[in-house]
């Protein structure tokens, strides 16, 4: 054998070698690049599921926040119309007079009364244009005068120094006090409609 047919050889083995190498590479390739794909598309398909989810996070949040400051706001009409209601109420309160406004003073001065012994001077107060009336109303009861004004829609706030007590029978206390005792009755009527 000549040295050229040993080299051809060796360079026919060397081809042979480098192009199993290349086609294992090309293979080794094919596979890292598959791998690689198939890796993208899981990892895009995680990201697009989390941006999904993220997206109907932030959408049940601003729904729920949406719905809440919906309520806020009707919350807030319906005090606002409560107010206006209790308003109205104070001012046709206020307006009450003659003959009526004397019967109602006469009746809570007398049930005020009735919480006072006999022993001291009694302090009535009441609205300043009730004055005169009070001081009518007073002459019917012994150790009992007019003390001063009382900011008030009218009635009367009577109190004893000798016996601590002091009692509140005002138009203002009666009307808070109806007010809370019905103020369910009087929003069922107004918003439940």
């Amino acid at each position: 054998m000549s040295l050229e047919t040993v080299a051809e050889d060796i360079r026919d083995e060397a081809r042979a070698r480098a192009e199993e190498i290349l086609a294992a590479g090309e293979e080794s390739a094919d596979e890292i690049i598959e791998e690689a794909k198939t890796e993208a598309e899981e990892i895009r398909e995680k990201r697009l599921a989390e941006a999904d989810r993220q997206i109907e996070q932030e959408r049940e949040q601003e729904l729920s926040s949406a719905k809440l400051e919906a309520k806020q706001e009707r919350l807030e009409a319906r005090r606002e119309l409560l107010q206006s209601v209790k308003d109205a109420l104070k001012a046709q309160i206020a307006a009450i007079d003659g003959e009526q406004r004397k019967e109602l003073t006469a009746a809570l001065l007398s049930a005020a009364a009735e919480e006072f012994d006999d022993d001291g001077t009694v302090t009535v107060y009441g609205r300043a244009e009730d004055r005169a009336l009070i001081e009518e109303l007073l002459s019917d009861y012994a150790k009992f005068e007019f003390g001063g004004e009382y900011d008030c829609l009218g009635g009367v706030v009577v109190e004893s120094e000798e016996s601590r007590v002091r009692v509140k029978n005002t138009f203002d206390s009666i009307l808070d006090e109806v007010w809370e005792a019905k103020l369910r009755e009087i929003s069922t009527r107004l918003f439940d409609q």
